[in-house]
């Protein structure tokens, strides 16, 4: 059994449920891709990979991460190390594990044009729209695997299903319209819906945490990422409110060409969230 998780938090967490249930024994790989952002025109071809590299290699310049870190892990291969398992054992399965947001999901659909050939054998767990119990022994519904206890994760297994025929002849067209239309974000509308939008879709969820007092960046970094509901990774914020402090939307101090805690935030010219707002509204 070799198990696919979209997360590295999910490595682990998957790691603790095989050892709480012997029967999901087996490999853990994870896809590290974030497909929720970025180009995507021409995926499938060396150009048009390493043109998402190098789209990567630029959000990364003075993040915590080394920009050493693109390239440093191809999705591509692990492909080919479940292929080769698979083809080595008739028996073995692959689960596929996502939860219910954009970055598994669209992960989910780069995976599908591989494993046609192995139908039957390619099981799919979705938590979409199911309840499960948190710590406080409340109902809720995760959008994020990482959310769900272990011993909750053991009792999911029960909704494997493998991928019908016809989801490998329909899923593939759906990514491959995710990826010629190209958009920079996009977002999960319901089901496996994925609607495409512009970069700046999560520019207000920025500007909503920024005040008119000087901020550490990384403080409003984290400040969204903690508030907004519709989430997406601490490089791609970080860019976009680089993005916004050169169209002066927001004021800076220290040199933000350094390190992401190297420069400090405010809103730019003395206008409020609510100002900004309206005049996004009338220019988009």
């Amino acid at each position: 059994m070799i198990h696919i998780v979209f997360n590295e938090s999910e490595v682990d967490l998957m790691k603790q449920v095989i050892e709480m249930d012997e029967t999901l024994v087996g490999d853990v790989l994870q896809i590290k891709d974030d497909f929720a952002v970025g180009p995507l025109a021409n995926i499938d071809t060396k150009e048009g990979w390493q043109a998402r590299l190098e789209w990567w290699r630029g959000l990364m310049q003075g993040s915590p991460y080394a920009a050493e870190l693109v390239g440093s892990f191809d999705d591509r291969e692990t492909v080919n190390q479940i292929k080769a398992k698979l083809d080595a054992n008739p028996e073995e399965e692959l689960w596929i594990w996502m939860g219910q947001n954009q970055h598994d999901v669209t992960g989910y659909y780069w995976l599908m044009p591989n494993f046609k050939e192995y139908q039957g054998r390619v099981m799919v767990l979705y938590m979409n729209n199911l309840p499960f119990i948190n710590e406080k022994g409340q109902i809720f519904y995760p959008s994020w695997l990482h959310e769900i206890q272990p011993k909750e994760f053991v009792k999911a297994k029960k909704l494997a299903r493998p991928i019908t025929l016809s989801e490998f002849e329909i899923d593939p067209d759906e990514w491959r319209k995710i990826a010629e239309e190209n958009a920079t974000v996009r977002i999960l509308e319901g089901g496996k819906k994925i609607a495409g939008k512009d970069e700046s879709f999560y520019d207000m969820e920025i500007l909503k945490n920024i005040t008119g007092e000087w901020q550490k960046a990384t403080r409003v970094l984290s400040n969204t990422l903690n508030r907004m509901k519709v989430k997406t990774g601490d490089v791609f914020l970080m860019w976009r409110m680089k993005q916004l402090i050169n169209n002066e939307k927001i004021e800076v101090t220290g040199d933000m060409s350094k390190a992401w805690k190297d420069f400090d935030v405010k809103l730019g010219g003395g206008k409020k969230v609510e100002a900004i707002s309206e005049e996004n509204t009338i220019e988009g």
